[in-house]
């Protein structure tokens, strides 16, 4: 079996506009039909060689083809046109049609803390606009808020962002208007770790792509890394793949899109360990190499068909030894085994900086900044320096130098000749910078982002060449062939209320992954309840607490299969008598189980079995919802796996992207970012709770006049509810909506949840 389960299973999400709940939007639709644009010829026509739209360049490889660049990187010499502290920040920034955007923490250390996204302009530094929004159920600190860049999309003037607590954002470029949001939290289970390692968006056609680890529902709710391919226009998701489960770690791992043995690829490494090509427009997988167990991280490094890559984890083959830099042919399909690589280096930890080429050298710079050239044809270590103590950032090649910024804040500007990295010039940054994205360069400026400042470099008088032109890339063949040779259902994942009608596409596709038709012959049909008529019009079944509904389409001997959640009105009950857990709730079924509860009746566990995914959060609605209440019954164990512990666990639910926590340590607690507490948002008072009792948790969102007030309950099950509310807050810098949710850490011990409700305000 294909680890891609959704090779023959795709998913599409189309929200709409949905009102206070989410449940007042018109009939949904699949809208227009795919591009089927040559992924060359279109996007080199629109994409001009002096622009930086993407972190590694319009090539992607971290190549520019502008000339005249200044060497000199001085402060005091002339070259540095402009220093920008109030948008210091971690992601390398990207250059498109005159505008700087980057992504920046928005009023640090004060209690308004989010995130933005920051339009300049290039010439000047002066800020045009900024799109500002809350950080909400994440455990990512504030400095890692950047971790992911922009991409700009040339041909729409719009750039795309994924946010630290996974907010993901469609702005038009002149404006900042969001142009469509998700929550890829709330409606995809994707995680916001510690670690903050959100992914790089990337754009291929009339498609913008991103990933990241997820737990889903039903197919999906077994952790994994996965990527949704959304319609740019209309965030649309046209289809999801997921790599293998249960993967060791997050990811942060670029796309690169390119042609390979005459099909359209975009190449990747994953949290499994492996580095994948998959059929961008439907999401099928080409080849994989197994290079790790542990996660990739770096961007690979396509030329002419051969793909460089690096890792910085134990090798598959021998997990005795850590890192390797590699190579092999990505004009294939099926299984790349280690005999197939061409070469590889070991004992070299390569896990934050991407590769490049200059000449016939593959430049890597492992984790402890030292540089090296490989042979392109040989993988033999031809040259190699020390630049600093560590490196995070990846170094951009211009007129054959390599421009590099190493993490303490030092810049240099390399040579490479046959026998030595000749130092063209070095400047260390005297502000306690620390640097964590790259350099860009667009329009004859070189633009450093830092933990202290942004800054600009170039000269003054420069002169860039307006016909400038990128070189030829490959090309994929017309289409000929148009037999089809795979079926997907658009949209493949829907969100709807009972009764809501969505008009339905089967795209057709040829073996190559080309789009050849909409295959309206195709028989589709419905599991689980609602209509579908002739024109392959679904109308959502009645529900009272939501339900599934699984839509097939058929043609000939292919299959796709689509997905709908269908969620009523506001008031939901949920008993767990019928031993499931349902399977319309997003991050829940693989982490709690139905159960026999040890009072009586049925119920669900938290287990504390997975080691993973022992503190956890999912979600039961909408992410447009606001003003309601949340209730639910919970009980507490001091033991693990019939062994005491001593120990109670963290318990809660969620409302409007806050938790109430009922913790082990004796204290009920209000919040929503949790890696700011108090500085952010939270309430937290003592509480004195025991194990082996039911307590029912309440809490209620309101939001007026600028703020959102927070009351919550705990009461002893059985006792009459206290008409004082136990605890509250007003959040100041509001989540103004968000879905209901349960969160829970049973890492010391299990608990059990009963008798969840969720009901409106009015």
């Amino acid at each position: 079996m294909s680890p891609f389960w959704s090779v023959d299973v795709r998913f599409f999400t189309l929200l709409g506009v949905f009102a206070a709940l989410g449940l007042n939007s018109p009939a949904l639709s699949a809208g227009g039909e795919p591009s089927g644009v040559s992924i060359t010829k279109e996007a080199a026509a629109k994409q001009n060689a002096t622009q930086w739209p993407h972190w590694r360049g319009p090539q992607q490889n971290g190549q520019t083809v502008e000339t005249g660049l200044p060497t000199d990187l001085s402060l005091d010499g002339g070259n540095l046109r402009w220093r920008k502290p109030e948008y210091a920040t971690r992601s390398t920034p990207v250059v498109m049609n005159g505008r700087v955007y980057i992504v920046c923490r928005a009023a640090p250390d004060t209690k308004q803390e989010g995130e933005k996204t920051v339009c300049l302009d290039a010439e000047s530094g002066d800020l045009i606009w900024e799109s500002v929004h809350n950080i909400y159920l994440s455990d990512s600190p504030a400095e890692r808020v950047g971790w992911a860049s922009v991409i700009g999309d040339p041909e729409t003037d719009r750039v795309y962002v994924l946010g630290l607590g996974c907010t993901f954002q469609c702005l038009e470029g002149k404006t900042g208007k969001v142009v469509w949001e998700h929550s890829m939290l709330e409606e995809y289970g994707m995680l916001s770790t510690y670690g903050g390692r959100t992914n790089f968006p990337t754009l291929f056609e009339d498609m913008v792509i991103v990933s990241g680890v997820m737990t889903g529902w039903d197919q999906t709710a077994v952790p994994g890394h996965r990527f949704v391919a959304m319609d740019k226009n209309t965030g649309a998701a046209v289809w999801l793949a997921s790599t293998r489960v249960r993967p060791e770690d997050t990811t942060y791992s670029t796309p690169v899109y390119t042609v390979l043995n005459g099909q359209a690829a975009m190449v990747f490494g994953a949290a499994d360990g492996a580095v994948y090509a998959l059929q961008p427009r439907t999401g099928k997988v080409i080849w994989k190499y197994q290079a790790s167990p542990r996660g990739m991280n770096v961007a690979p490094l396509v030329d002419n068909g051969i793909v460089y890559m690096g890792h910085g984890e134990q090798n598959e083959t021998d997990r005795t030894v850590l890192g390797a830099v590699f190579a092999f042919n990505g004009n294939v399909s099926g299984d790349i085994t280690e005999d197939k690589l061409l070469w590889k280096v070991p004992k070299r930890t390569i896990s934050r900086s991407s590769p490049v080429r200059v000449g016939n050298r593959i430049f890597f710079i492992d984790d402890g900044a030292a540089l090296i050239g490989v042979n392109a044809q040989s993988g033999a270590i031809e040259l190699e320096k020390k630049l600093g103590r560590i490196m995070f950032g990846s170094p951009v090649v211009a007129e054959g130098k390599l421009y590099v910024a190493e993490n303490t804040g030092r810049l240099w500007v390399l040579e490479p000749t046959q026998d030595e990295l000749k130092v063209v010039s070095q400047l260390k940054l005297n502000d306690r910078s620390e640097v964590f994205g790259s350099i860009a360069v667009a329009n004859g400026r070189i633009y450093v982002p830092t933990s202290q400042a942004l800054y600009c470099f170039g000269a003054a008088d420069r002169k860039t060449d307006p016909n400038l032109q990128l070189p030829p890339t490959p090309e994929e063949p017309a289409l000929t062939d148009k037999e089809i040779a795979h079926i997907q259902v658009c949209p493949v994942e829907l969100l709807l209320q009972p009764g809501q009608r969505a008009k339905l596409q089967v795209r057709g596709y040829n073996k190559i992954g080309q789009y050849v038709r909409l295959v309206t012959e195709a028989t589709v049909t419905a599991d689980g309840g609602g209509l579908i008529n002739d024109e392959h019009v679904f109308t959502a079944p009645d529900t009272a607490v939501g339900s599934a509904v699984m839509l097939q389409a058929t043609f000939g001997e292919l299959k796709s299969t689509a997905r709908a959640r269908v969620i009523p009105p506001l008031p939901w009950q949920f008993d767990f008598e019928d031993k499931k857990v349902p399977v319309q709730w997003i991050g829940m079924a693989y982490r709690h189980q139905p159960i026999e509860l040890p009072t009586g009746g049925q119920g669900l566990v938290k287990i504390s079995t997975i080691p993973r995914g022992t503190r956890s959060q999912g979600f039961i609605g909408l992410p447009k919802m606001h003003d309601y209440t949340v209730q639910a019954e919970v009980y507490a164990l001091d033991t693990k796996n019939n062994v005491p512990t001593n120990k109670l666990p963290d318990m809660g639910i969620v409302n409007q992207r806050y938790t109430l926590a009922l913790e082990g340590a004796q204290r009920l607690q209000i919040r929503s970012w949790v890696s700011l507490l108090e500085q952010r948002f939270a309430v937290t008072i003592p509480f004195e709770w025991q194990a082996k009792t039911w307590y029912v948790l309440k809490l209620r969102s309101e939001t007026q006049e600028g703020k959102t007030i927070l009351r919550g309950k705990v009461w002893k099950k059985g006792e009459p509810e206290p008409e004082a509310w136990t605890i509250e807050g007003e959040d100041l810098t509001p989540n103004v909506q968000g879905s209901p949710g349960l969160f829970g850490n049973s890492t010391d011990a299990e608990f059990y949840v009963d008798n969840v409700t969720v009901s409106s305000n009015q």
